[in-house]
């Protein structure tokens, strides 16, 4: 299953599913909300913006559903 940025998405979160918009595939090492990730091409990284709230945070791909 991949995802394309655009894409409708759903992931786990404590408070249960939330959904969002797929942004930017990171596919290297980076940095986002002073926190760092190891993306690689094996494991890419999505950067989400969540539907309820707006923000933005990085989920592992594999954590991601299409909605």
């Amino acid at each position: 299953m991949a995802i394309s940025k655009g894409d409708e998405v759903t992931w786990n979160t404590p408070q249960g599913k939330t959904k969002g918009t797929a942004k930017e595939k990171k596919t290297s090492p980076f940095q986002h909300d002073k926190q760092k990730f190891d993306a690689s091409d094996d494991e890419p990284y999505w950067i989400v913006e969540s539907e309820k709230s707006g923000s933005t945070a990085a989920h592992k791909e594999s954590s991601l559903s299409k909605a």
